[in-house]
């Protein structure tokens, strides 16, 4: 492992969060495309597929910032293990409608109610944040690794959940999503040591973590960038498809992943001075302008090498939105306004993929990528409008953290003269 990456790891209980993260984040990529496949196998309806898959993620993108304001108050020990068991409850419910044949009403109030899933992501870039608080080195580098475990988690979670329910019982991929999901939730929280110190009292003051004039432009940025993404997915399904080759949909997307997860690993590695927000705004427009090659892509070989270059943007601007997401929300808020970011992707994809499948029904699967440029161009716009907000310093982000240096806190937030934290 190179040495930036090795160093992250050098402070105690790194290492086994970041893995409890990762199996825990698995039902992200596994859930929703579980859902789809084993409704389309049971019932043989794409539209009540699709219809349960838009709940699930304007379920989540409700109730995901709601259940991180509640660990920034309580900590995420007492409040994840309840929300994950309601989750998994009504995971139970919604296999066992399908299996019994239930209305379909059933079906999507249980799809619904899986959507207070924690969003794991949050909880580990928080704990990365608490350890290397003040190094921005080493938390620049915390969060390039913390996108590549994403990334794998993408490539490697849909074609799990696919295999498992196509080749084992239709069930089978939501099952192991939830597995994961228990398996994640319930070993990180059994890390006390790493846990960011909860904020009770002061983490209720000033409302939701989203009135941050910063927060804003990224959150909304992050809706057309989740239409990107929503897009691309349904549109290369219907691209390859048309050239008589749909089950290397998952392999196009796979290596669409890969060149985000690779540029993730280098970045992490660079020793950035720049500022933040330039940088961001840079991939911003990064990202949008890879997206014009797709539409001069006639095959699945060319396809595969432009989202390849596509993909190379991707991860250093997740990187760089987590920097600005805790440079502008105060600690005491910082894991929801974590998961804001998130929910601006739930509803971007919702919206990206409704359009695109529209756009495919009434002109064909090239036409579909039409979708993704202009997602791609209201990037941008919201990023050249709203850049002078991220620019600004956080109103009272320095009070407050003055206030809660004061205060005593102690634990693994502390740090001493050389960046390590106190055990």
């Amino acid at each position: 492992m190179p040495s930036p990456y090795r160093a992250i790891f050098a402070a105690p209980g790194t290492a086994r969060f970041s893995v409890a993260g990762f199996f825990g984040r698995m039902p992200l990529s596994m859930m929703g495309i579980g859902i789809v496949t084993m409704i389309s196998q049971v019932t043989g309806r794409y539209g009540l597929a699709g219809a349960l898959s838009a709940t699930l993620a304007a379920s989540a993108a409700v109730l995901g910032p709601l259940v991180s304001r509640l660990v920034d108050r309580h900590g995420q020990r007492r409040v994840l293990r309840p929300v994950t068991l309601v989750s998994l409850v009504a995971a139970a419910g919604l296999l066992l409608c399908v299996q019994q044949q239930a209305p379909d009403w059933t079906l999507f109030v249980f799809t619904a109610v899986i959507g207070c899933v924690p969003s794991v992501g949050a909880m580990t870039r928080a704990r990365w944040a608490e350890i290397y608080r003040g190094d921005e080195r080493r938390l620049h580098t915390a969060y390039s690794w913390e996108s590549i475990v994403d990334e794998v988690c993408f490539i490697f979670g849909p074609i799990l959940s696919i295999g498992l329910s196509t080749t084992w019982f239709p069930e089978a991929g939501p099952l192991f999503a939830g597995v994961f999901l228990t398996v994640g939730v319930f070993w990180l929280t059994a890390q006390r040591a790493t846990e960011p110190v909860p904020h009770p009292h002061r983490g209720g003051k000033g409302g939701s973590a989203l009135r941050s004039p910063g927060l804003q432009v990224l959150a909304l940025a992050f809706v057309a960038t989740g239409a990107i993404f929503g897009s691309i997915d349904v549109v290369t399904v219907a691209f390859a498809e048309e050239q008589g080759h749909k089950a290397a949909a998952s392999l196009v997307l796979a290596v669409y992943a890969l060149g985000s997860g690779l540029a993730g690993a280098v970045f992490g590695l660079l020793h950035l001075k720049s500022e933040p927000s330039r940088r961001w705004l840079l991939g911003i427009c990064a990202m949008a302008v890879s997206m014009i090659p797709l539409l001069l892509a006639g095959n699945l070989p060319l396809l595969a090498v432009a989202l390849f270059v596509a993909g190379l943007s991707i991860a250093p601007t997740m990187v760089t939105t987590m920097a600005l997401v805790e440079a502008h929300v105060p600690r005491t808020k910082l894991t929801e306004g974590m998961t804001w970011t998130g929910t601006g992707l739930a509803i971007g994809v919702a919206l990206g993929s409704s359009a695109a499948g529209w756009v495919v029904d009434a002109s064909g699967a090239e036409a579909g990528y039409v979708v993704p440029v202009v997602s791609g161009a209201v990037a941008v716009a919201v990023g050249v409008l709203g850049h002078r907000r991220l620019r600004r310093p956080a109103p009272n982000r320095e009070g407050q953290r003055e206030h809660d240096d004061s205060s005593g806190d102690s634990g693994v937030g502390q740090q001493q003269d050389d960046g390590q934290p106190v055990a």
